[in-house]
């Protein structure tokens, strides 16, 4: 989680030297160069980072978030930095910002980090990176208010006096800044800004690539490689072989994907720090600062209201139900079952069988109580062996417990146990339930289905070995999908499945 720093409201003379007064001669080796925070020299808003922080820390500051912002905007900012500010050097900086900051400083110019968000944040940043004559935030000394926009422009010509600096911003709300700077500049600009503010005489110049709605990392961040899971929603017109809820199973599990790209980008937005620190989930797109909150949670209040309609309109009540209770569970799931030992694995296992679950619910299929507990001990044993490859790579990047999770690298012989256990159960349930009544009655050649224990034992087996080798990746699904063994195993159980279903081998 985030680290809480404590700081003190200081002026830019407490770091080092002020900068240069308005009443001093300024040349263009003199003129300061002034730097905004939030979306220039931070490709992210650390207001909304710190919001969201908060909220995985503290679920119910939610419920507090309205009567906050209805005291103004400073103080709401203030509220959220007395008890969350973050981390400074975990925040995704901008190369191309640092550059510039480095070539003003080699030029001999100071630069100054002026910004709306909160002074204890702005500071801690400043006092991270050491590279500013000056940090200022909304409730610094000398500033009234919040530091934005037209505040921003009268403090900064108090300062320096009219065209007295140069300014690099970000936003529309720049705008009387650029107006009141030297030469003015932006940083990831949309087209759209760049053309207002050359309306307004603005001649702004650019650096990075163009800005705008990240489109490529918003698509990633959705993660449609996951929605093979959702595959299982088919499993209940595969186990009775009836083709006439196809077109229903195929559009929940439309829903459910569109559902699950939308709770995962919650997931990630609340994983900020802990994914930051991680070597491979670092550079998930809000991680890496490709896309921001405002952007992801958009995003997300999308698919769910896209999926929840299209449920809602085309499907049966009761999937209805099935779909919010899944989007409640995996909310939960992200604010606190995650962190709790064993909660967090049984929770991964429940969500993956309620999938079969709604499958049902879709078609009208009634399931066999069997196949449910085959499904909750199989993704029992893939939730822990999830868990142990994390625990493998912390072992291999020689530490001791995980960011964000209750998870301590002494765990790993109790999730290997534990992942053992199951998936043998899962075997054993699966050769009970060919031996079903209700399924004997479905199945040309039932007895044929005992042929997918061995492979399922060669599968799951092969993936626990796999995993304690150092091989598995964070997810083993995905891991499935890209190996060539296992998705050899599964194109012979789905054979097996096949020549059961129509009789063949007799």
């Amino acid at each position: 989680m985030t680290e809480e720093i404590q700081t003190q409201p200081v002026t830019g003379s407490a770091l080092t030297d002020p900068l240069l007064g308005p009443d001093l001669p300024q040349t263009g080796a003199t003129v300061p160069l002034v730097i905004d925070l939030d979306g220039t020299l931070c490709r992210s808003d650390t207001l909304h980072e710190g919001m969201l922080s908060l909220i995985a820390r503290q679920p119910t500051a939610l419920l507090r978030l309205p009567s906050w912002l209805a005291r103004g905007k400073s103080a709401f900012k203030r509220q959220i930095a007395d008890l969350s500010v973050l981390d400074p050097a975990l925040l995704p900086y901008d190369s191309d910002v640092l550059e510039m900051i480095a070539q003003a400083r080699t030029e001999g110019r100071q630069v100054g980090l002026v910004s709306a968000a909160d002074h204890r944040q702005v500071e801690a940043v400043a006092a991270h990176l050491g590279i500013f004559s000056l940090a200022v935030g909304s409730g610094s000394l000398g500033t009234d208010g919040n530091l934005r926009g037209k505040a921003k422009a009268d403090f900064l010509i108090a300062q320096f006096g009219a065209q007295g600096f140069d300014y690099l911003g970000d936003s529309a709300t720049d705008l009387p800044v650029w107006k009141a700077a030297r030469h003015a500049f932006g940083v990831r600009l949309p087209p759209a800004l760049q053309r207002r503010a050359a309306s307004e005489g603005i001649a702004l110049g650019g650096i990075g690539s163009t800005g705008g709605w990240p489109i490529r990392a918003l698509i990633r961040a959705c993660r449609p490689h996951q929605w093979a899971k959702n595959l299982l929603i088919l499993l209940p017109v595969l186990a009775s072989q009836d083709l006439d809820g196809l077109p229903a199973a195929l559009l929940a599990m439309l829903c459910f994907s569109l559902t699950a790209s939308a709770i995962y980008i919650v997931n990630d937005l609340l994983d900020l720090p802990s994914d930051r620190v991680h070597p491979r989930k670092r550079n998930r797109p809000f991680a890496s600062g490709a896309a921001n909150a405002v952007q992801g949670l958009t995003v997300s209040a999308g698919l769910l209201v896209v999926s929840m309609l299209l449920a809602g309109l085309f499907l049966p009540v009761n999937f209805l139900w099935i779909l919010l209770f899944y989007l409640v569970t995996t909310t939960l799931y992200s604010l606190s079952f995650k962190r709790k030992m064993m909660a967090d694995v049984i929770g991964l296992a429940a969500l993956y069988t309620l999938r079969i679950v709604a499958g049902s619910m879709a078609t009208g299929i009634v399931l066999s109580p069997w196949l449910l507990v085959f499904s909750m001990f199989l993704f029992f044993a893939l939730a822990t062996i999830k868990r142990q490859a994390e625990l493998e790579d912390l072992a291999l990047r020689g530490k001791t417990a995980t960011e964000g999770r209750n998870l301590m690298v002494a765990d790993l012989p109790i999730y290997q146990a534990m992942s053992i256990a199951a998936a043998q159960a899962a075997v054993l349930v699966f050769a009970l339930y060919s031996q079903d009544n209700q399924v004997q009655q479905h199945f040309g050649n039932p007895d044929l289905l005992l042929l997918i224990c061995p492979v399922l034992m060669l599968w799951i087996g092969r993936m626990q070995l796999m995993t304690r080798r150092g091989f598995m990746t964070d997810d083993p699904i995905v891991f499935t999908l890209r190996d060539r063994v296992s998705l050899l195993c599964g194109v012979l159980m789905l054979v097996i499945f096949l020549v059961s279903a129509l009789g063949g081998w007799a």
